[in-house]
């Protein structure tokens, strides 16, 4: 053990000094954070002074990242997960390998997470327990995941299956995004062109139409004061339509804060779940996700209870966390799954059968990543379909509204062409 003098501060901002026995510096800023204390520095006495890590703002302008508020991947982390799996079966010592992977590691925010995480470790931290202090990067069903294999003495067997439910999680991801780029982009094209005309072109239209005095049709006319309200060239107009169509997005912004509410995320997630078409998807990704999550956990050795709570915690919508914490009431009362969830209506009855069949048997779990393996497929062809669909629904819509606009001005100028050809004008 050795000596260190220490300068730090407390929760109140006031200043500490003073010395404390450790391993090396590392141990001595360990403690230090253990006791409540920000550490400004840490001196080996007799030694040369180390200065502590720079963080929040300081952390930025230093160019050095924290722990604190880091972003990880989804891609990164199963990366991770594998090669941990993969050098702990091959007899690497677990310190040794995250010592190696925190070295290797080119993102900054999780390099500094693993530090951290390798710090703890080597100060005799059980790996749960360290991966547990960063929420945001390593979720409950990975703590617990791993908690469970440093009690069986599986843990090269449990990160290889939380490894493989990562990437399934990730594909099911990857699936869903790349199927709405497409309609999204196409749609935000759409949008552009459309507002190009009515603010562009259409007003030179009206222009002419104006100069030649031509008598417009219906149709001409709403359109050219459509195309005048989004300008906001009305008569008595004081705000311009185009406000009112780029403020959308704060509508958006508003149904997020609504949604953090307690009844305002009952309200619209119930709304989203049955929505017609797309709630249908929203609630097979949402089956696939909790099927798999607590098929995993419950086959990694996790108790069931605490397996469904995490599954209920992480599942992501109102509707299945309230169906789950029943389930998770009935099974603490001794009663089965699949009443509950069957009385939820939240799943279909394929869903509760399979789930009812895997009780009886005790084969919960296998029969739970049936169901998930199962919903995904759904899933994915589902979401295919739906892209077919909106394909030609998306050129329906470009045709009609360009079509719209182009009779609605070739119309009049029908007229002209006919005027000037009898010489009236």
């Amino acid at each position: 053990m050795a000596e260190f003098r220490y300068e730090a501060k407390d929760a109140s901002g006031k200043r500490q000094d003073g010395t404390l026995s450790a391993g090396n510096a590392d141990e001595a800023t360990s403690d230090l954070s253990k006791r409540g204390l920000t550490v400004v520095a840490v001196t080996p006495v007799g030694g040369q002074k180390r200065e502590a890590a720079p963080s929040g703002l300081a952390a930025i302008f230093s160019g050095r990242a924290t722990a604190k508020g880091a972003r990880v991947k989804l891609k990164e982390l199963v990366i991770f997960t594998r090669q941990l799996a993969t050098m702990i079966s091959a007899g690497i010592p677990l310190l040794e390998c995250l010592e190696i992977l925190c070295e290797q590691t080119e993102n900054p925010g999780f390099k500094a997470v693993l530090e951290e995480i390798v710090l703890d470790v080597r100060s005799g931290t059980d790996m749960s327990s360290a991966l547990a202090k960063h929420p945001r990067v390593f979720e409950d069903i990975y703590v617990n995941m791993v908690r469970a294999g440093e009690v069986s003495g599986q843990i090269d067997e449990i990160l290889v299956r939380l490894a493989e439910y990562q990437e399934k999680t990730q594909k099911l991801r990857q699936q869903i995004t790349s199927a709405m780029t497409y309609p999204v982009i196409s749609l935000i094209l759409i949008f552009g062109i459309v507002l190009f005309l009515l603010l562009v072109i259409i007003p030179k239209f009206k222009e002419i139409f104006a100069e030649f005095g031509v008598q417009m049709p219906w149709i001409t006319e709403k359109l050219i004061q459509f195309s005048g309200w989004l300008a906001g060239s009305n008569v008595g107009q004081s705000i311009p339509g185009w406000v009112f169509i780029f403020a959308l997005p704060l509508v958006y912004v508003l149904l997020v804060l609504v949604r953090k509410a307690g009844p305002g995320r009952a309200v619209t997630d119930t709304m989203v779940i049955w929505t017609p078409v797309f709630g249908g998807l929203i609630r097979k990704t949402t089956i696939a996700k909790f099927t798999r999550t607590l098929g995993t956990l419950i086959n990694a050795g996790v108790p069931i209870l605490e397996a469904i709570a995490i599954t209920r915690d992480t599942s992501g919508n109102y509707v299945f966390e309230r169906a789950l914490q029943r389930v998770h009431d009935s099974i603490r009362e001794g009663e089965t799954f699949a009443v509950p969830l069957k009385e939820s209506k939240v799943c279909d009855s394929l869903v509760v059968n399979m789930i009812d069949v895997g009780e009886e048997t005790g084969d919960l779990d296998a029969m739970l990543l049936k169901i998930a393996d199962n919903y995904d497929e759904e899933v994915d062809v589902a979401v295919q379909s739906m892209v077919k669909l909106i394909e030609p629904l998306l050129v329906l819509f470009l045709g009609g509204a360009v079509g719209t606009i182009v009779v609605a001005m070739f119309m009049p100028l029908v007229a002209i062409i006919e005027k000037l050809q009898s010489g009236g004008l």
